[in-house]
């Protein structure tokens, strides 16, 4: 940090960075043994002197020209379209007619994939003419320093978690809180958070207050109430859903670990392994839902953490996957009423998927669909 630059520690990578940060990465053996092993598996680890080099010169041959954060975008928008295109049955998007494309807003989104939910809204947001997002993300998934290159590059900012204690958390809080406001109002960028710390690993999308509490430390209390911070704030809820959720097996194996032991030990690069499942899986169906902006009738962290829910639960479209994993769970036909989407996935299908995952691990796995309509039956309760 420093008195010209006092956010260099955690914001994104700037333009006139992308140059030496890119040669740095061309030349970093962790990132190209990773690139190999992802591509060609087993392989990579019998002939890594023939492969590593490979996937660098096909990298170099890919960001030939890439000058600028946009340029590496664009690149990136190809990947996302062949992802859309082999993992996903199609990606369809609301709301976003509603939203002025001219002004920064903070989406704050429910989270279920590490990397998928902020690269679907980016895609959807880039798609329909708007700027792409700065993206919240912490600093337990920047493992290695290659990671936190390709991220920082990506317009990524980070959150620091790991602090060592209250006084430097609450630092660090509002130092990203600070941030945060400063990429809206100055730099006047879009900014995505998700609504929670980690993900939605049982399915059941629930927004933390501390979230909440944390923007709003970058209030100025002498001049600006509550409301008019959240207001200022532009914040917007999203909702994303997926008929098929890559990692469900991964998910519903630590909610056992965690149900049957108190804990669930976390492998050093298993975030990494996450956010690879993610990509490469198969997801079915993806909806991404933009809602409404909050204005300045909020008084409390609770109350805009109330409304976001609300808001994510309204916008969330159900699947036939998660009437089928309700049914499974509950023995009985689901509710008249709730409104499902077209799946692509057959009932059998579904079925079979289930029951490859272990059977101690299944009544998680079903949990994580069934537990949407869950939440769908208790908003219609409370409407």
């Amino acid at each position: 940090m420093s008195e010209h630059d006092p956010y260099a520690d955690i914001r994104p990578y700037r333009d006139d960075e992308v140059a030496p940060v890119l040669a740095r990465l061309l030349e970093d053996r962790e990132l190209t043994g990773a690139i190999a092993a992802f591509r060609f598996g087993g392989l990579a680890r019998l002939l890594p002197f023939l492969l590593r080099p490979a996937v660098r010169w096909y990298l170099k041959r890919q960001l030939r020209g890439v000058e600028t954060v946009h340029d590496l975008q664009l690149v990136i928008r190809g990947y996302m379209d062949a992802m859309i295109e082999n993992t996903t049955a199609g990606l369809t998007v609301t709301g976003l007619d509603k939203l002025d494309p001219a002004r920064a807003w903070l989406f704050v989104s429910n989270h279920r994939d590490i990397a998928m939910d902020p690269a679907f809204t980016n895609y959807a947001l880039h798609v329909n003419g708007f700027d792409t997002l700065q993206i919240a993300i912490g600093d337990n998934l920047l493992t290695k320093p290659w990671v936190s290159d390709l991220m920082r590059l990506n317009k990524s900012f980070i959150v620091r978690r790991s602090a060592a204690g209250p006084r430097e958390l609450l630092a660090a809080s509002r130092h990203l809180s600070a941030y945060i406001r400063h990429a809206l109002t100055e730099q006047h960028a879009n900014v995505w958070i998700a609504q929670r710390e980690g993900r939605a690993k049982d399915g059941i999308d629930r927004t933390e207050p501390a979230v909440i509490k944390m923007l709003s430390l970058s209030r100025d209390k002498a001049s600006e109430d509550f409301g008019e911070h959240i207001a200022s704030l532009g914040i917007v809820p999203v909702a994303i859903s997926y008929e098929i959720d890559p990692c469900d097996a991964l998910k519903a194996r630590e909610l056992a670990e965690r149900a049957r032991t108190g804990a669930y030990e976390k492998g050093e690069q298993e975030d990494v392994a996450s956010i690879g499942v993610g990509i490469a899986g198969s997801k079915g169906r993806v909806h991404v839902s933009f809602g409404t902006p909050l204005d300045r009738r909020f008084d409390s962290a609770a109350a805009v953490a109330a409304e976001i829910d609300r808001q994510v639960l309204a916008g969330f479209r159900l699947h036939p996957s998660n009437l089928q994993a309700w049914e499974a769970l509950e023995g009985r036909r689901a509710p008249a009423g709730l409104r499902c989407e077209a799946g692509s996935v057959s009932a059998a299908a579904f079925r079979a998927r289930m029951e490859a995952i272990p059977e101690d691990h299944r009544p998680f796995a079903l949990a994580i669909y069934a537990n949407a309509v869950r939440s769908q039956l208790s908003l219609r309760e409370a409407a």
